[in-house]
C-alpha cells in the first residue's frame, strides 16, 4: 500500500461548508474499506444519516455532540473519542466549538454510501 498525505489529496465540498477527502478507496471500489478525511466548520451538524455497512469515526481536532438512535441521550465528543455506528443504525454529529473539526471515517465498505430520510436536503 502506498503512504498517503492528506496534504496531497483533493478536497471534496460536502453540505454546510465541510469538506471530505478520500484517503483510502477509489471510484472502482479496488479497496475494501473506505476511510475519508472531513473537515466540518463551527455549526455544522451532519443531518440523521446511516450507512448499510459499520461505519467508525475517531475525532481529531475540534468539539462537538453526537447521537446514536438506541444509545439514549447526546454526548459530548471531542478529540480522542471514537464512535461506532452499526449497520442501519441513525446517528448524527455536530460541531459545538469555535474551531473546524476534523474526523477519520472509516466505511466498512469499498463505497461511501450515506441514507437519509427522504427530503434531507444536507446531502453527504
Amino acid at each position: 500500500m502506498p503512504i498517503i498525505q492528506d496534504t496531497d489529496v483533493e478536497e471534496f465540498p460536502l453540505h454546510d461548508d465541510a469538506t471530505y477527502q478520500t484517503l483510502v478507496g477509489d471510484e472502482k471500489g479496488s479497496t475494501p474499506v473506505r476511510l475519508g478525511l472531513q473537515t466540518s466548520p463551527p455549526g455544522f451538524n451532519t443531518g440523521i444519516h446511516w450507512h448499510p455497512y459499520m461505519e467508525i469515526v475517531i475525532v481529531l481536532e475540534g468539539k462537538g455532540e453526537a447521537w446514536i438512535e438506541g444509545e439514549g441521550e447526546v454526548g459530548t465528543i471531542g478529540p480522542g473519542t471514537t464512535m461506532v455506528f452499526p449497520p442501519t443504525v441513525k446517528h448524527w454529529f455536530s460541531v459545538t466549538g469555535d474551531q473546524p473539526m476534523k474526523t477519520y471515517g472509516i466505511h466498512a465498505s469499498p463505497d461511501r454510501v450515506v441514507e437519509r430520510m427522504p427530503g434531507d436536503l444536507t446531502g453527504g
